[in-house]
């Protein structure tokens, strides 16, 4: 199934997002696929809203995983940057993936290879204006 959104608005991907972060349950992946500024970080946003996440999400470019603590505790991972697959098994990936949090990675497309079997593909896409974004939520299930 594919639920498709537009937005016109920070704010309205971060309300997508937080309606979103109802449906997701305890050992939750969702990989953000887009480009520079196509809306994950927001998206993220709007999730930890709907988790009731104390801290201000912020991208972990640099750090490559960052831990928020709400409802759930929400792993955001950010592989712009990454260089290999070892860089995964370095920094312990499966002990997040399967595990009771809820995993956000962004720009889960350069890890696809190593993605489990079930999971939420949320796909952003910019519009005809600037500020227009497509929003492709769908299931995947190998």
């Amino acid at each position: 199934m594919i639920q498709k959104f537009f937005s016109e608005s920070v704010e309205q991907t971060q309300d997508i997002a937080k309606q979103f972060a109802f449906q997701l349950i305890p050992g939750d992946i969702v990989a953000l696929i887009g480009g520079l500024g196509s809306g994950k970080t927001n998206f993220v946003k709007g999730i930890c809203t709907g988790m009731n996440v104390i801290e201000i999400p912020l991208s972990p470019t640099f750090s490559l995983i960052n831990e928020y603590h709400g409802d759930l505790i929400v792993y955001h991972f950010d592989f712009y940057r990454i260089k290999s697959i070892q860089e995964l098994y370095d920094v312990g990936y499966e002990d997040y993936f399967f595990n009771k949090g809820i995993c956000l990675i962004e720009w889960a497309n350069l890890i696809s290879n190593v993605l489990p079997d079930n999971y939420y593909e949320v796909t952003f896409s910019i519009g005809e204006r600037e500020n227009q974004r497509e929003i492709q939520i769908k299931t995947i299930e190998k």
